[in-house]
């Protein structure tokens, strides 16, 4: 779209009345430095290193408005209170992606779900924009949320789609199209806070990766789970709770790190899986406690307190749950009898093991009070 204007009458106003998008000035230099030096920001984003204000300048007032006047680059301050908030810009069309950063002082309050809300409707409406897509690190969940809440298809794993500086890696990816409401795809399966007497369920967290390490190396983990990476190193932990939180954003999967409440310890890990199948209602428990607390009843206790959760509709609203163990596992069979499960059937010779030999998988099922 070409307006015949030059920058900033070229920038059109966004607001929502919380939020506004508009061209950058002169004020928002100091606040633009600030989020520009932020650890975070540098973490997940491309800003240069050494950012200084001759830099931040020639970003607002020679990069961003030469992209306004070639339509290749549309890029708004985020304005809240009065105050600089961040950036959100949107390149290329008609095929475009968006980016986005928030200053320290502004995150966690919503505000850039409505700004990529903003820049994204404007885009496909005004802006000769077919379709958006959005990119980030894996692991980067606060764009993940972002994404997510604002109505982006979010499609999965693409090797080397996101440059950052000179590296290039794997990223998170995700699509809108005009037409696609700014609302969330599917609900996220959160990781909700749940307590039992000894234990405390909750989000996986960077200090539980060695723990983590430890469970998936032990000799008895990989018979049991077949498939697990050999070897399975810090990288490998991380990878895995990436996917965790990727499976929770398409409502596929809730997990829970299984802590013990007094010293948030990793003790296990437990999941509600496959909650967008064939029976949108259903889910299948899985579980695996670290070597050193087995034989404890952890995981009984861990899998009741799920089950509740779990059939709560003001928690994952699951109206049946299955869960599967080998035949020669009595520890995993046991946890299901103990929380309730009842057998319903043997599927023979169905669960690949460790060791590349096979065993009968027992079924259970339990259905909502």
């Amino acid at each position: 779209m070409t307006t015949g204007l030059t920058w900033p009458l070229s920038v059109p106003v966004l607001s929502d009345g919380v939020v506004t998008l508009r061209a950058h000035t002169h004020a928002d230099v100091d606040d633009m430095l600030t989020m520009c030096r932020d650890p975070e920001a540098l973490r997940w984003t491309s800003i240069p290193l050494d950012s200084t204000p001759e830099s931040v300048e020639n970003y607002a007032f020679a990069v961003v408005p030469r992209g306004w006047d070639e339509g290749n680059h549309r890029g708004w301050a985020i304005e809240v209170e009065g105050r600089f908030a961040g950036n959100v810009d949107v390149r290329d069309a008609p095929i475009a992606d968006i980016g986005f950063v928030l200053h320290p002082w502004a995150r966690g309050r919503g505000l850039m779900v409505r700004a990529v809300r903003l820049a994204t409707d404007w885009a496909l409406v005004e802006g000769d924009v077919e379709i958006v897509h959005w990119r980030a690190n894996i692991g980067n969940v606060d764009s993940l949320r972002v994404a997510h809440a604002a109505g982006f298809t979010l499609h999965g794993v693409t090797p080397g789609i996101v440059q950052q500086r000179d590296l290039v890696v794997d990223g998170w990816t995700g699509s809108r199209r005009f037409g696609d409401p700014p609302v969330p795809r599917a609900a996220w399966a959160e990781s909700t806070v749940i307590e039992t007497e000894r234990l405390r369920l909750r989000a996986f967290v960077e200090a539980d990766i060695p723990r983590v390490v430890e469970t998936c190396s032990d000799a008895t983990t990989r018979h049991w789970l077949n498939g697990l990476p050999n070897p399975y190193v810090e990288a490998t932990a991380r990878g895995y709770l990436a996917d965790c939180v990727w499976q929770a954003a398409t409502g596929a999967k809730a997990t829970w790190a299984v802590a013990d409440r007094d010293t948030d310890v990793l003790l296990g890990n437990i999941a509600v899986m496959d909650m967008r199948g064939i029976n949108s209602t259903g889910g299948e428990v899985g579980y695996w406690t670290h070597p050193a607390e087995r034989g404890r009843g952890v995981m009984t206790e861990a899998v009741r307190a799920v089950v509740e959760h779990a059939f709560d509709p003001a928690g994952l609203d699951r109206a049946r749950l299955t869960l599967y163990a080998a035949a020669g596992n009595p520890a995993s069979n046991a946890v299901a009898v103990a929380a309730g499960f009842r057998h319903f059937g043997t599927q023979t010779a169905a669960e690949l093991l460790g060791d590349g030999s096979t065993d009968d998988l027992h079924g259970y099922e339990l259905l909502r009070p």
